[in-house]
Protein backbone atom coordinates (compact mmCIF):
# COMPACT_ATOMS: atom_id res chain seq x y z
CA UNK A 1 0.00 0.00 0.00
CA UNK A 2 1.19 3.50 -0.90
CA UNK A 3 -0.23 6.58 0.86
CA UNK A 4 -0.43 9.92 -0.97
CA UNK A 5 -1.26 13.41 0.29
CA UNK A 6 -2.49 16.45 -1.69
CA UNK A 7 -4.03 19.79 -0.78
CA UNK A 8 -4.63 21.28 -4.23
CA UNK A 9 -5.87 20.09 -7.59
CA UNK A 10 -2.49 21.13 -9.06
CA UNK A 11 -0.84 18.76 -6.59
CA UNK A 12 -3.32 15.98 -7.33
CA UNK A 13 -2.69 16.42 -11.09
CA UNK A 14 1.06 16.17 -10.45
CA UNK A 15 0.50 12.94 -8.51
CA UNK A 16 -1.66 11.56 -11.32
CA UNK A 17 1.08 12.36 -13.84
CA UNK A 18 3.66 10.55 -11.69
CA UNK A 19 1.38 7.53 -11.27
CA UNK A 20 0.69 7.40 -15.02
CA UNK A 21 4.44 7.56 -15.62
CA UNK A 22 4.97 4.46 -13.50
CA UNK A 23 6.87 6.24 -10.69
CA UNK A 24 5.00 4.30 -8.01
CA UNK A 25 4.57 0.90 -9.63
CA UNK A 26 1.50 -1.23 -9.03
CA UNK A 27 -0.43 -1.89 -5.83
CA UNK A 28 -3.04 -0.26 -3.63
CA UNK A 29 -3.09 3.53 -3.36
CA UNK A 30 -4.75 5.64 -0.69
CA UNK A 31 -5.06 9.43 -0.99
CA UNK A 32 -5.36 11.82 1.94
CA UNK A 33 -6.65 15.26 0.97
CA UNK A 34 -6.79 18.45 3.00
CA UNK A 35 -8.24 21.92 2.60
CA UNK A 36 -5.77 24.45 4.00
CA UNK A 37 -7.78 27.59 3.27
CA UNK A 38 -8.03 30.11 6.11
CA UNK A 39 -11.66 29.04 6.63
CA UNK A 40 -11.89 25.50 5.18
CA UNK A 41 -15.56 25.21 6.06
CA UNK A 42 -16.55 27.68 3.33
CA UNK A 43 -14.15 26.36 0.66
CA UNK A 44 -14.78 23.43 -1.67
CA UNK A 45 -12.87 20.32 -0.55
CA UNK A 46 -10.37 19.03 -3.11
CA UNK A 47 -12.12 15.70 -3.60
CA UNK A 48 -15.43 17.49 -4.30
CA UNK A 49 -14.12 19.76 -7.06
CA UNK A 50 -15.37 18.95 -10.58
CA UNK A 51 -11.88 18.25 -11.94
CA UNK A 52 -11.03 15.68 -9.30
CA UNK A 53 -13.48 13.12 -10.70
CA UNK A 54 -11.10 12.02 -13.48
CA UNK A 55 -8.25 11.61 -10.99
CA UNK A 56 -10.11 9.57 -8.39
CA UNK A 57 -9.81 6.24 -10.25
CA UNK A 58 -6.07 6.21 -9.59
CA UNK A 59 -6.74 5.72 -5.86
CA UNK A 60 -8.50 2.90 -4.04
CA UNK A 61 -9.72 5.17 -1.25
CA UNK A 62 -9.79 8.92 -0.52
CA UNK A 63 -9.82 10.33 3.03
CA UNK A 64 -10.25 13.90 4.28
CA UNK A 65 -7.62 15.05 6.77
CA UNK A 66 -9.93 17.93 7.76
CA UNK A 67 -12.63 15.49 8.82
CA UNK A 68 -10.15 13.35 10.75
CA UNK A 69 -8.80 16.19 12.90
CA UNK A 70 -11.91 18.44 13.00
CA UNK A 71 -12.43 21.01 14.39
CA UNK A 72 -8.67 21.71 14.32
CA UNK A 73 -7.05 23.39 11.30
CA UNK A 74 -4.72 21.24 9.13
CA UNK A 75 -2.06 23.95 8.94
CA UNK A 76 -1.91 24.34 12.71
CA UNK A 77 -2.38 20.95 14.33
CA UNK A 78 0.45 18.57 15.05
CA UNK A 79 0.62 15.81 17.62
CA UNK A 80 2.68 16.43 20.73
CA UNK A 81 5.67 14.13 21.13
CA UNK A 82 4.03 12.22 23.95
CA UNK A 83 0.90 11.67 21.79
CA UNK A 84 2.64 10.38 18.65
CA UNK A 85 2.51 6.60 19.41
CA UNK A 86 -1.17 6.80 20.36
CA UNK A 87 -2.10 9.01 17.40
CA UNK A 88 -0.17 6.78 15.01
CA UNK A 89 -2.19 3.75 16.11
CA UNK A 90 -5.44 5.70 15.83
CA UNK A 91 -4.65 7.09 12.35
CA UNK A 92 -3.51 3.73 10.99
CA UNK A 93 -6.61 2.04 12.41
CA UNK A 94 -9.06 4.72 11.25
CA UNK A 95 -7.63 4.85 7.70
CA UNK A 96 -6.91 1.09 7.54
CA UNK A 97 -3.27 1.71 6.72
CA UNK A 98 -1.77 -1.75 6.95
CA UNK A 99 1.65 -2.40 5.47
CA UNK A 100 2.45 1.11 4.18
CA UNK A 101 5.30 0.76 1.65
CA UNK A 102 5.71 4.44 0.74
CA UNK A 103 4.43 7.86 1.84
CA UNK A 104 4.14 10.57 -0.84
CA UNK A 105 3.89 14.16 0.38
CA UNK A 106 3.96 17.80 -0.73
CA UNK A 107 5.30 20.71 1.37
CA UNK A 108 7.14 18.35 3.71
CA UNK A 109 8.47 21.13 5.98
CA UNK A 110 5.06 22.26 7.30
CA UNK A 111 1.80 20.76 8.56
CA UNK A 112 -0.20 18.86 7.55
CA UNK A 113 2.44 17.02 5.45
CA UNK A 114 5.01 17.13 8.25
CA UNK A 115 2.35 16.01 10.73
CA UNK A 116 1.37 13.04 8.55
CA UNK A 117 5.04 12.09 8.09
CA UNK A 118 5.44 11.99 11.87
CA UNK A 119 2.39 9.76 12.31
CA UNK A 120 2.85 7.34 9.39
CA UNK A 121 6.32 6.12 10.26
CA UNK A 122 8.69 3.30 9.32
CA UNK A 123 8.34 3.71 5.56
CA UNK A 124 10.23 5.59 2.81
CA UNK A 125 9.03 9.07 1.80
CA UNK A 126 8.78 10.61 -1.65
CA UNK A 127 8.29 14.37 -1.83
CA UNK A 128 6.71 15.98 -4.88
CA UNK A 129 7.15 19.67 -5.53
CA UNK A 130 4.52 22.36 -5.09
CA UNK A 131 5.63 24.66 -7.89
CA UNK A 132 8.44 27.21 -7.91
CA UNK A 133 9.18 26.70 -4.22
CA UNK A 134 11.08 23.52 -5.10
CA UNK A 135 13.88 25.72 -6.45
CA UNK A 136 14.39 27.33 -3.05
CA UNK A 137 15.92 26.10 0.21
CA UNK A 138 14.03 23.76 2.51
CA UNK A 139 11.79 26.02 4.58
CA UNK A 140 12.56 24.59 8.02
CA UNK A 141 15.01 21.95 9.28
CA UNK A 142 13.51 18.47 9.36
CA UNK A 143 13.93 16.02 12.23
CA UNK A 144 16.17 13.04 11.52
CA UNK A 145 13.26 10.59 11.77
CA UNK A 146 11.76 12.30 8.71
CA UNK A 147 14.68 13.41 6.49
CA UNK A 148 16.41 10.02 6.74
CA UNK A 149 13.36 8.44 5.11
CA UNK A 150 13.14 10.82 2.13
CA UNK A 151 14.43 9.05 -0.97
CA UNK A 152 13.49 11.33 -3.90
CA UNK A 153 11.96 14.62 -4.99
CA UNK A 154 9.62 14.53 -7.98
CA UNK A 155 9.15 17.87 -9.74
CA UNK A 156 7.94 19.45 -12.94
CA UNK A 157 10.66 21.02 -15.07
CA UNK A 158 9.15 24.46 -14.71
CA UNK A 159 12.38 26.36 -15.40
CA UNK A 160 14.73 24.32 -17.61
CA UNK A 161 18.31 24.73 -16.46
CA UNK A 162 17.41 25.18 -12.80
CA UNK A 163 17.93 22.35 -10.30
CA UNK A 164 15.81 22.30 -7.13
CA UNK A 165 17.53 23.24 -3.88
CA UNK A 166 14.70 21.71 -1.87
CA UNK A 167 16.01 18.84 0.29
CA UNK A 168 19.41 18.89 -1.42
CA UNK A 169 21.11 19.36 1.97
CA UNK A 170 19.89 15.85 2.83
CA UNK A 171 21.26 14.32 -0.36
CA UNK A 172 17.79 13.82 -1.88
CA UNK A 173 18.00 13.40 -5.66
CA UNK A 174 15.50 15.37 -7.79
CA UNK A 175 13.68 13.58 -10.61
CA UNK A 176 11.76 15.35 -13.39
CA UNK A 177 8.20 14.44 -14.33
CA UNK A 178 7.72 14.35 -18.12
CA UNK A 179 5.89 17.35 -19.58
CA UNK A 180 3.67 15.14 -21.72
CA UNK A 181 2.37 13.19 -18.71
CA UNK A 182 1.38 16.34 -16.86
CA UNK A 183 -0.24 17.91 -19.93
CA UNK A 184 -2.18 14.70 -20.57
CA UNK A 185 -3.64 14.92 -17.07
CA UNK A 186 -4.46 18.63 -17.58
CA UNK A 187 -6.32 17.70 -20.79
CA UNK A 188 -8.32 15.06 -18.88
CA UNK A 189 -9.32 17.55 -16.19
CA UNK A 190 -10.11 20.25 -18.77
CA UNK A 191 -12.42 17.89 -20.66
CA UNK A 192 -14.62 17.45 -17.58
CA UNK A 193 -14.42 21.02 -16.25
CA UNK A 194 -17.50 23.28 -16.25
CA UNK A 195 -17.97 25.59 -19.22
CA UNK A 196 -15.17 28.14 -19.10
CA UNK A 197 -15.79 31.87 -19.14
CA UNK A 198 -14.43 33.70 -22.16
CA UNK A 199 -11.66 36.26 -21.86
CA UNK A 200 -8.69 37.64 -23.79
CA UNK A 201 -6.54 38.02 -20.68
CA UNK A 202 -6.20 36.28 -17.31
CA UNK A 203 -5.22 37.83 -13.98
CA UNK A 204 -3.83 35.31 -11.50
CA UNK A 205 -4.74 36.11 -7.93
CA UNK A 206 -2.73 35.00 -4.91
CA UNK A 207 -3.17 35.36 -1.16
CA UNK A 208 -0.33 37.63 -0.14
CA UNK A 209 -2.38 39.51 2.45
CA UNK A 210 -3.21 36.22 4.20
CA UNK A 211 0.54 35.56 4.33
CA UNK A 212 1.02 39.12 5.67
CA UNK A 213 3.31 40.06 2.76
CA UNK A 214 0.95 42.88 1.74
CA UNK A 215 -2.05 44.43 3.43
CA UNK A 216 -5.49 43.51 2.02
CA UNK A 217 -5.77 47.03 0.59
CA UNK A 218 -2.37 46.76 -1.10
CA UNK A 219 -3.17 43.39 -2.64
CA UNK A 220 -6.50 44.69 -3.91
CA UNK A 221 -4.66 47.71 -5.34
CA UNK A 222 -2.22 45.37 -7.09
CA UNK A 223 -5.08 43.56 -8.82
CA UNK A 224 -6.71 46.85 -9.80
CA UNK A 225 -3.48 48.15 -11.33
CA UNK A 226 -3.13 44.94 -13.34
CA UNK A 227 -6.68 45.39 -14.62
CA UNK A 228 -6.04 49.03 -15.56
CA UNK A 229 -2.84 48.04 -17.37
CA UNK A 230 -4.72 45.40 -19.36
CA UNK A 231 -7.40 47.95 -20.25
CA UNK A 232 -4.64 50.32 -21.43
CA UNK A 233 -3.50 47.54 -23.80
CA UNK A 234 -7.04 47.23 -25.18
CA UNK A 235 -7.72 43.95 -23.34
CA UNK A 236 -11.14 44.72 -21.90
CA UNK A 237 -12.44 41.13 -21.66
CA UNK A 238 -10.66 39.69 -18.62
CA UNK A 239 -10.89 36.56 -16.46
CA UNK A 240 -9.81 36.76 -12.84
CA UNK A 241 -8.52 33.47 -11.44
CA UNK A 242 -8.52 33.73 -7.64
CA UNK A 243 -6.22 31.59 -5.55
CA UNK A 244 -8.07 28.65 -3.91
CA UNK A 245 -7.01 29.84 -0.43
CA UNK A 246 -7.72 33.54 -0.94
CA UNK A 247 -11.46 33.77 -0.32
CA UNK A 248 -13.88 35.86 -2.38
CA UNK A 249 -13.15 39.43 -1.31
CA UNK A 250 -10.49 39.97 -3.99
CA UNK A 251 -12.96 39.10 -6.75
CA UNK A 252 -15.65 41.35 -5.27
CA UNK A 253 -13.31 44.35 -5.12
CA UNK A 254 -12.03 43.74 -8.64
CA UNK A 255 -15.57 43.59 -10.02
CA UNK A 256 -16.20 47.09 -8.71
CA UNK A 257 -13.01 48.34 -10.36
CA UNK A 258 -13.96 46.66 -13.66
CA UNK A 259 -17.31 48.45 -13.68
CA UNK A 260 -15.60 51.82 -13.28
CA UNK A 261 -13.20 51.00 -16.15
CA UNK A 262 -15.86 49.58 -18.45
CA UNK A 263 -14.05 46.22 -18.48
CA UNK A 264 -15.96 42.95 -18.73
CA UNK A 265 -14.65 40.86 -15.83
CA UNK A 266 -15.43 37.18 -15.36
CA UNK A 267 -14.34 35.21 -12.29
CA UNK A 268 -13.18 31.63 -12.71
CA UNK A 269 -14.17 29.08 -10.09
CA UNK A 270 -11.71 29.04 -7.21
CA UNK A 271 -11.44 25.25 -7.51
CA UNK A 272 -10.51 25.37 -11.21
CA UNK A 273 -6.72 25.06 -11.68
CA UNK A 274 -5.03 27.88 -13.56
CA UNK A 275 -3.69 25.33 -16.05
CA UNK A 276 -7.23 24.32 -16.96
CA UNK A 277 -8.04 27.99 -17.62
CA UNK A 278 -5.00 28.24 -19.91
CA UNK A 279 -5.89 25.08 -21.81
CA UNK A 280 -9.53 26.08 -22.29
CA UNK A 281 -9.19 29.84 -22.86
CA UNK A 282 -5.83 30.23 -24.62
CA UNK A 283 -5.72 33.90 -23.52
CA UNK A 284 -3.56 36.51 -25.25
CA UNK A 285 -1.90 37.51 -21.98
CA UNK A 286 -1.58 36.10 -18.46
CA UNK A 287 -0.68 38.55 -15.68
CA UNK A 288 0.16 37.92 -12.04
CA UNK A 289 2.64 38.72 -9.32
CA UNK A 290 4.76 35.62 -8.72
CA UNK A 291 2.30 32.75 -9.18
CA UNK A 292 3.65 29.42 -10.44
CA UNK A 293 0.82 29.71 -12.97
CA UNK A 294 2.79 32.40 -14.83
CA UNK A 295 5.53 29.86 -15.49
CA UNK A 296 3.18 27.00 -16.43
CA UNK A 297 1.31 29.35 -18.80
CA UNK A 298 4.52 30.18 -20.65
CA UNK A 299 6.26 26.81 -20.35
CA UNK A 300 3.43 24.40 -21.16
CA UNK A 301 0.98 26.49 -23.17
CA UNK A 302 3.22 28.95 -24.99
CA UNK A 303 1.22 31.93 -23.72
CA UNK A 304 2.47 35.49 -23.34
CA UNK A 305 2.92 36.29 -19.65
CA UNK A 306 3.93 39.30 -17.57
CA UNK A 307 4.54 39.88 -13.88
CA UNK A 308 3.50 42.90 -11.86
CA UNK A 309 4.42 43.97 -8.33
CA UNK A 310 7.40 41.68 -7.76
CA UNK A 311 9.58 44.65 -6.77
CA UNK A 312 7.22 45.51 -3.92
CA UNK A 313 7.01 41.90 -2.74
CA UNK A 314 10.79 41.45 -2.84
CA UNK A 315 11.12 44.53 -0.66
CA UNK A 316 8.41 43.46 1.80
CA UNK A 317 9.31 39.79 2.30
CA UNK A 318 10.43 39.15 5.86
CA UNK A 319 12.43 37.50 7.17
CA UNK A 320 14.97 37.18 4.37
CA UNK A 321 14.58 33.40 4.70
CA UNK A 322 10.90 33.62 3.67
CA UNK A 323 10.25 30.63 1.40
CA UNK A 324 8.46 32.82 -1.16
CA UNK A 325 11.70 34.68 -1.93
CA UNK A 326 12.97 32.24 -4.56
CA UNK A 327 9.64 32.06 -6.48
CA UNK A 328 9.46 35.89 -6.56
CA UNK A 329 13.12 36.13 -7.60
CA UNK A 330 12.64 33.64 -10.46
CA UNK A 331 9.54 35.39 -11.80
CA UNK A 332 11.08 38.85 -11.43
CA UNK A 333 14.35 37.97 -13.17
CA UNK A 334 13.02 35.48 -15.72
CA UNK A 335 9.67 36.78 -17.01
CA UNK A 336 8.59 40.00 -18.74
CA UNK A 337 7.17 42.77 -16.55
CA UNK A 338 3.99 44.76 -17.03
CA UNK A 339 4.07 48.49 -16.32
CA UNK A 340 1.14 50.44 -14.91
CA UNK A 341 0.73 51.99 -18.38
CA UNK A 342 0.25 48.57 -19.96
CA UNK A 343 3.71 48.26 -21.53
CA UNK A 344 5.47 44.89 -21.36
CA UNK A 345 9.21 45.13 -20.74
CA UNK A 346 11.94 42.55 -20.59
CA UNK A 347 13.86 42.43 -17.28
CA UNK A 348 17.62 43.11 -17.30
CA UNK A 349 19.65 40.09 -18.34
CA UNK A 350 20.55 37.83 -15.41
CA UNK A 351 22.34 34.51 -15.04
CA UNK A 352 19.28 32.91 -13.43
CA UNK A 353 20.92 29.75 -12.02
CA UNK A 354 23.71 31.87 -10.52
CA UNK A 355 21.20 34.35 -9.05
CA UNK A 356 19.04 31.60 -7.54
CA UNK A 357 22.08 29.91 -5.99
CA UNK A 358 23.29 33.22 -4.52
CA UNK A 359 19.88 34.13 -3.08
CA UNK A 360 19.45 30.57 -1.78
CA UNK A 361 22.81 30.75 -0.07
CA UNK A 362 22.00 34.10 1.54
CA UNK A 363 18.68 32.68 2.76
CA UNK A 364 20.21 29.64 4.44
CA UNK A 365 24.00 30.08 4.52
CA UNK A 366 24.61 27.56 7.30
CA UNK A 367 22.57 24.88 5.55
CA UNK A 368 24.06 25.33 2.07
CA UNK A 369 27.74 26.33 2.53
CA UNK A 370 28.66 24.75 -0.83
CA UNK A 371 26.51 27.34 -2.62
CA UNK A 372 28.64 30.27 -1.46
CA UNK A 373 29.74 32.30 -4.49
CA UNK A 374 33.13 34.01 -4.66
CA UNK A 375 31.40 37.38 -4.64
CA UNK A 376 27.98 39.01 -4.78
CA UNK A 377 27.36 42.40 -6.33
CA UNK A 378 24.90 44.28 -4.18
CA UNK A 379 21.55 44.60 -5.95
CA UNK A 380 18.92 45.91 -3.56
CA UNK A 381 16.22 44.16 -5.58
CA UNK A 382 17.44 40.69 -4.59
CA UNK A 383 19.75 41.19 -1.62
CA UNK A 384 19.72 43.07 1.66
CA UNK A 385 22.81 45.13 2.45
CA UNK A 386 22.91 44.01 6.07
CA UNK A 387 22.69 40.35 5.01
CA UNK A 388 25.65 40.75 2.62
CA UNK A 389 27.61 42.56 5.32
CA UNK A 390 26.95 39.77 7.81
CA UNK A 391 28.03 37.12 5.30
CA UNK A 392 31.20 39.02 4.42
CA UNK A 393 30.41 39.96 0.81
CA UNK A 394 30.62 43.70 1.41
CA UNK A 395 32.38 45.69 4.10
CA UNK A 396 30.43 46.81 7.13
CA UNK A 397 29.99 50.58 7.18
CA UNK A 398 32.07 52.81 9.42
CA UNK A 399 30.46 55.38 11.69
CA UNK A 400 31.24 58.07 9.09
CA UNK A 401 29.61 56.05 6.30
CA UNK A 402 26.47 55.53 8.38
CA UNK A 403 26.31 59.26 9.11
CA UNK A 404 26.59 60.11 5.41
CA UNK A 405 23.76 57.68 4.59
CA UNK A 406 21.51 59.31 7.19
CA UNK A 407 22.25 62.74 5.76
CA UNK A 408 21.52 61.59 2.18
CA UNK A 409 18.24 59.93 3.22
CA UNK A 410 17.17 63.08 5.07
CA UNK A 411 17.75 65.35 2.06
Amino acid sequence: MKVFYASTLFGAMSLAAAIDDGRFGEGRRVLIVSNNAAIPEVATPLDQTPGFAVLRSRFERVHSWNEIIAPLHPSDWRARVIEVPMMERLIRSHLELDGVEELVLESIAVPPARTIAGLVRDCPITVYSDGLMSYGPTRDPLPAEIFRRIERLLHLDLVPGLTPLLLSEYGVAPAVLPDERFLSVVDQVTATAPDMLAGRAVILGQYMSALEILTPEEEAGLHETMLKALAARGLTDVVFKPHPAAGRRHAQLLRACAERLGVKLSVAGESVPAEVCFAALRPELVVGCFSTGLVTAQRYFGLQVASYGTDVVLERLTPYENSNRIPVTIVDAHLPRLTAEGVIERPPSEDLPELVRAVGYCMQADTYPDLRPDSITFDRRYFKRKRLETLGFIDKPTALTRLRRKIRSAI
